[in-house]
């Protein structure tokens, strides 16, 4: 293992170790509720990097560019990101029950993003 690479992981461990006091400032820190402005922008703006992520990933992947691992990758993220928010802002009743069921769709894209991820990925070779 490079040095270089050996050092990033270091970082990115000790930086996993301290978001655990943070997290735990937070929890404790943090009201209950707030007032969001331009909440509907922040919506919209995650619904667009999902498209965005299936869309590239799907033209990555139909092209056979190995990158499309990457897109997927991001896409699989976003779409966990989203369920995940969609759950826990919503209101109870019918809301969450919305919620519910736009986060089963979004597991859907989150887990077929994974596979395309995790997949072998077959580099198509052009001659010249």
């Amino acid at each position: 293992m490079s040095g270089w690479r050996k050092w990033t992981l270091i970082l990115l461990g000790a930086s996993a170790a301290l978001l655990v006091p943070w997290m735990a400032v937070l929890a404790v820190t943090l009201p209950g509720t707030a007032r969001v402005h331009h909440w509907s922008l922040a919506w919209i703006g995650l619904d667009v990097l999902l498209a965005t992520g299936c869309a590239a990933t799907a033209l990555l992947g139909l092209r056979g560019d190995a990158r499309a691992r990457l897109t997927a990758s991001a896409t699989a993220s976003v779409a966990v990101l989203d369920a995940w928010l969609d759950i826990t802002t919503a209101h109870s009743g019918p809301a969450l029950l919305q919620a519910l069921a736009c986060a089963v769709a979004e597991g859907v894209v989150a887990g077929v993003c994974a596979g395309v991820a995790l997949s072998e990925g077959h580099r198509r070779t052009e001659c010249r």
